[in-house]
């Protein structure tokens, strides 16, 4: 009999990447996709396992406490890999409540009603649910900034600067203090700025590509110089798939692409690859369509990831540096628009 596992948000951009490659590694796991399907998530995004038997789908809310408890009681779920959050820090500046729900309430339900499902006491497991595992997905966000220099580690301390990271480092200290005070069987990963197929129009790159090639204007914040370290999403699900079966108990993993770049130097490689690849009629280059929009509010400068924990203790490497994982992305999202 296959082991049931509790996916939150899989409907999502790095959610459903996530469950095609772990129930193509792992068919030993029946997936429950647990997903509200707010604005974010679209179930199209996994067509290509809606009718896999080891795939089930279920839409709701994580801080459904009375739903969240049928499906660990139904299926017998034996463990959890936590992605459902709202995560667009513009929508959190101008709507912060939903992300106070769902970022640390919701995430508190999960926890709350994994404890009570595999513990029978702090410390000790009910007879056959030693091992499951609650997996938490977070963001380098929770550190705050960085200056010019430097790369926040998994002792960095804690400085969130939007109502979105504020929420999200809540998340990851209710986390910790499950594992603290419970002796609960958890994990959590922080992984820089994710990108590749399926992400929600509205960020960043699926903005850029989407603008350009609609010849409209393409909005970059204040003077384009906010760095990021961009991460290939499939590489970020490999790197999951590793910390949830092998990584160390109440330890947190930080997952980076080693790929700093500006948002200028961003958009600038996007334009110039479809110039190439899509040239405007007029034959003039993409890049006249940059406009530079009022920046953000508590916008971040700089964020950068050292994922060396990873690599070193669970060997884990990303495949695709930024040329050839946003060559991939371009060509996915020329085919959607």
């Amino acid at each position: 009999m296959s082991e049931s596992i509790l996916v939150t948000g899989g409907a999502g951009f790095i959610g459903s990447n996530f469950i095609p490659y772990f129930i193509e590694e792992h068919p030993e796991y029946h997936i429950i996709n647990l997903d509200k399907l707010t604005y974010a998530g679209n179930v199209e995004n996994l067509a290509d396992v809606e009718h896999n038997p080891n795939y089930t789908f279920v839409k709701g809310d994580i801080c459904n406490r009375e739903l969240v408890e049928f499906l660990f009681k139904t299926y017998h779920i034996r463990g959890v890999i936590h992605f459902a959050a709202e995560s667009h820090v513009d929508n959190s500046i101008n709507g912060p409540e939903v992300f106070i729900q769902t970022n640390i309430n919701g995430t508190f339900t999960l926890l709350d009603v994994a404890r009570k499902f595999w513990m029978e006491a702090p410390f000790k497991y009910k007879k056959d649910f030693e091992g499951c595992r609650f997996h938490h997905i977070s963001t380098d966000e929770v550190y705050g900034t960085l200056g010019a220099e430097g790369l926040f580690t998994e002792t960095t301390p804690y400085a969130p600067n939007s109502p979105y990271s504020a929420a999200k480092a809540s998340s990851d200290l209710i986390v910790r203090a499950y594992h603290h005070t419970y002796g609960m069987n958890v994990t959590t990963s922080n992984c820089s700025n994710n990108y590749g197929p399926k992400q929600h129009n509205e960020k960043l790159i699926p903005t850029i590509i989407r603008k350009a090639l609609a010849g409209e204007n393409i909005p970059i914040y204040g003077d384009g110089k906010n760095i990021r370290d961009w991460l290939y999403v499939l590489d970020h699900c490999k790197g999951i798939d590793l910390v949830y079966h092998r990584g160390k108990a109440g330890e947190t993993y930080n997952v980076g692409g080693r790929n700093e770049r500006t948002n200028l130097e961003i958009v600038d490689t996007i334009c110039g690859l479809l110039d190439a690849m899509r040239p405007r009629q007029d034959g003039k280059s993409y890049k006249e369509q940059i406009t530079f929009v009022q920046d953000r509010a508590g916008h971040d400068r700089r964020y950068a990831i050292d994922a060396t924990k990873l690599e070193t203790e669970l060997r884990w490497r990303a495949d695709e540096n930024f040329d050839s994982g946003i060559m991939k992305t371009i060509k996915w999202y020329m085919n959607k628009f």
